[in-house]
């Protein structure tokens, strides 16, 4: 894919009531208030096809999804997510700030579900034609903190009900990510002030413009 100048893919990553769209939202207005054309966009469900899944793969309780199920729902949404919106903004020039991409895929159903992580890996990558993010920032919190955080929402989805241990292993699971690839995947504490949080994901988000 060619990407012109200034192009950047940015993902941000985090398990329940972490605050990644308080984040990413911030994110977006300082740099947009810097002259960046930028976009923000999420996963599951910023497309037509994605909000059916979305309404299938999350909302729909009354309707069982197996492990397997909810794998390729999410991957189908993924797949149409990138070529309809994420690698059309790169190819413009823009800068992309994505809640949730593949290494949710790799926590959520690929550990916490326990789904074999090497054919995991292959099957995201093909649904997202190779593409993968410049820059991943972790909103690292302890599960039940996180999970007393989202108890103010008035509807919980499918796999915010799951219990404790599924989201210790989520989070277990993004912070190996983090130590196998510390080159794109950066951890920030989402315990600190949101104030605090923001500064140190706009540290690495202008450290990442500056190599590109």
């Amino acid at each position: 894919m060619k990407r012109k100048n200034r192009a950047l893919f940015v993902t941000f990553e985090g398990g329940e009531g972490a605050g990644k769209t308080t984040l990413i939202n911030r994110v977006y207005e300082t740099l947009s208030s810097k002259g960046h054309t930028v976009i923000k966009t999420f996963e599951p469900g910023d497309t037509p096809l994605g909000e059916e899944i979305r309404k299938l793969v999350l909302l729909q309780e009354e309707r069982p999804v197996c492990k397997q199920s909810e794998l390729f729902l999410f991957l189908t949404d993924r797949a149409q997510h990138v070529q309809e919106v994420i690698v059309p903004a790169l190819e413009e020039g823009k800068i992309v700030l994505c809640d949730r991409f593949n290494d949710s895929t790799m926590a959520y159903q690929g550990v916490a579900r326990a789904l074999d992580p090497d054919l995991l890996e292959k099957i995201c990558l093909t649904a997202t034609d190779g593409l993968v993010p410049d820059l991943t920032l972790y909103l690292d919190l302890d599960p039940k903190e996180g999970l007393k955080r989202a108890q103010h929402k008035e509807a919980h989805d499918r796999i915010e009900k799951e219990k404790g241990d599924f989201h210790s292993k989520v989070r277990a699971a993004f912070l190996s990510f983090a130590e196998k690839e510390p080159d794109r995947f950066h951890v920030i504490d989402a315990s600190q002030p949101i104030d605090t949080v923001y500064q140190n994901a706009m540290s690495e988000v202008e450290l990442a413009l500056c190599h590109i």
